[in-house]
């Protein structure tokens, strides 16, 4: 699909840069499953509340760097 927008083309080189993606093309897909999946868990935190999580910095770090 195509479309048309106005972007801030500072943000927009910045975004490309962290993200390491070489197209806008990239980025905008990037950024929306990005976006999708945060609204899940936020929504899956609030549908179920918040639970006493019992683990460390580091063994939470650990499973972050497998995903």
């Amino acid at each position: 699909m195509r479309s048309t927008i106005d972007i801030d083309e500072r943000v927009l080189a910045e975004a490309m840069k962290v993200a390491n993606v070489r197209t806008k093309k990239e980025l905008i897909d990037l950024s929306l499953k990005e976006l999708v999946r945060k609204k899940r868990r936020e929504r899956l935190l609030a549908k179920f509340g918040k639970f006493p999580l019992d683990i460390s910095a580091s063994q939470l770090q650990k499973m972050r760097s497998h995903e």
